[in-house]
Formats: structure tokens, sequence, C-alpha cells
């Protein structure tokens, strides 16, 4: 099973505070049977260049792979990154290395605004570009996204990363029927400490697998797994 969304390298964004909080988190984890872990710090451009942000994220995973040392009972740990959408990021020439390790997808936070057609042309920019556009927490958008806009946006074909916690609470139908569709490709905590943001993918595959079978469940993460080894 793979976590596609984690905030779990130390002190690189408002995710884990250490080196031993994170450590905490991949111990979690691990107790939920995951195997992978996105790391995908926040990249906020008009916070940080493309070079000082990369340098800072293999200085943070150098810390933590130092201290995860001969440790097998943890996930390993994809490099990744939570590229905060911005008019014209489709043309950052660092963008690529952005992507999770490895592969082609690219976890883009949208706007939290009514999203607009030059938006989706955007997207379908990064395309274009042969990367592969994975829209992070996509329940945080659906109470105000014109069912219009929602419909053109994953017409375009790009991937869905849900958090578990779109399954944990009151919105578990509405989980439940968009992953049974088949619009939910990849499930992630979003996890950002061991308190308030905790590792959490536990609670939510055991209702996928109660819900809708073990099947279901065993698909879905063999899909996940399929597009993270970057085939």
């Amino acid at each position: 099973m793979t976590d596609f969304h984690m905030h779990v390298l130390p002190g690189i964004d408002d995710g884990s505070r250490s080196v031993e909080m994170s450590l905490g988190m991949l111990e979690r984890s691990a107790s939920y049977g995951v195997e992978t872990v996105a790391a995908t710090p926040h990249f906020y451009a008009w916070e940080n260049s493309p070079q000082k942000f990369l340098s800072r994220r293999a200085d943070a995973y150098g810390q933590l792979m130092e201290a995860a040392a001969g440790r097998e009972d943890l996930p390993r740990v994809l490099l990744g990154a939570e590229v905060c959408f911005f008019d014209g990021v489709s043309g950052m020439d660092e963008l690529e290395e952005l992507c999770l390790e490895g592969t082609d997808l690219l976890l883009l936070e949208m706007p939290f605004t009514r999203w607009t057609e030059r938006m989706l042309r955007e997207v379908e920019t990064i395309q274009r570009c042969g990367l592969l556009p994975v829209a992070a927490h996509i329940e945080r958008y659906l109470d105000f996204q014109p069912r219009a806009m929602l419909d053109a946006f994953m017409d375009l074909g790009v991937y869905i990363q849900c958090n578990a916690s779109f399954f944990l609470d009151r919105r578990a139908r509405r989980a439940l029927k968009m992953f049974r569709a088949g619009e939910i490709r990849f499930l992630g905590s979003d996890a950002h400490n061991l308190s308030s943001r905790p590792p959490n993918l536990g609670g939510a595959v055991e209702l996928i697998e109660k819900k809708l079978g073990r099947e279901a469940r065993r698909r879905f993460e063999a899909e996940a797994d399929f597009l993270i080894s970057g085939e």
C-alpha cells in the first residue's frame, strides 16, 4: 500500500518538525501496512525558487535517511512535491524534477477558488509536456466547484488523489461512490505530524474493504503501485 501524500520530510514545510517526528510518522504508517510513502513537501513558487526548494528537500531527505539507516521495518520514501498551482506553472523548467521520483506523476494543488477555463488549459499544457498531473485532496474542492467544471477537469484525464479523511467523516458515502466509479486513483494521508494530522490510511482502507470488498481494495492498490512504478 502506498501513501501518496505526506509531509514527512523534517523541517522543510509545515509538516514534520524533526527527524524524530518523521520517524514516528513512518512507524505509524508501517503499522497500517503502508510500504511506500511519497514525501510531498509544499512547493510555493513565490517562496522558493525550484533550485532552492530542491536543495532544501535533498538536505531534509538526507537527514531522514541517515536516521532511518538499517530500519527495514519502515516504508521506503520516494521524493516528490505538492506543487501549488500558479499562472505559468506549466512553463517552469524544473517541473519534471518535482514529479514523484522515478515517474511523471506531478501532485498539483489546485486553487481554493472557483476554477476557470484558463486554469484547465494550464493543466492541459502540463499534460502536453509529457507529465501526468495528480490533483491533490480532491475532496476539498467538491463543495464549491460547479459540477460542469469538475466534469471538465476530470475529462482531461487528470489523476485524482483524495485524503483518507474523506472516507472517515460524513462524506464517506460520496468518497465510496467516487472510489467505486474509478475516479480516485491515489489515496494519501496528507499527514503533517503525529497529533492533529497523523498518518491515517488504516481506517480508510478498512472501510473500503468492508463496503466494497477485499478485491476492490486489492485492485486499487495494485493499480496505484503500477502507476508509481513509472512503467
